[in-house]
């Protein structure tokens, strides 16, 4: 069983940017990152291999929001710029010991508990 810890949430104005971190209890392979806004299905938001050569990204984030991760810290990275409104949600760390897994979130068997984002108009 592999624990993950997010951090790194909070409130921001629309245009500023927020990173977000994942830290999981033991080596895990493929990494993503959803989120689920209030009244709205969770949805994915970006994941990394666990090489980090592979990532994949919605296409409402593409261009302002970056996936990384540090193998030897076991943890992930979202770094989230240029966000707008529209990117409020709790923002969900996700891993599994399968090396990728891109964006099913079903196929992910760890999940964090989460980490609010809100962004002001």
């Amino acid at each position: 069983q592999v624990r993950l810890v997010e951090s790194g949430g909070g409130l921001v104005q629309a245009g500023g940017s927020l990173s977000l971190s994942c830290t999981a209890s033991g080596r895990t392979g493929s990494m993503g990152w959803f989120r689920q806004a209030p009244g709205k299905e969770r949805e994915f938001v970006a994941a990394i291999s666990r090489g980090g050569s592979t990532t994949t990204y919605a296409d409402s984030v593409k261009g302002r929001f970056t996936i990384s991760r540090d193998n030897a810290k076991n943890t992930e990275f979202l770094q989230m710029n240029s966000l707008i409104p529209e990117d409020t949600a709790v923002y969900y760390c996700a891993a599994d010991s399968r090396l990728w897994l891109g964006a099913d979130s079903s196929k992910y068997l760890y999940w964090g508990q989460g980490t609010q984002v809100t962004v002001s108009s």
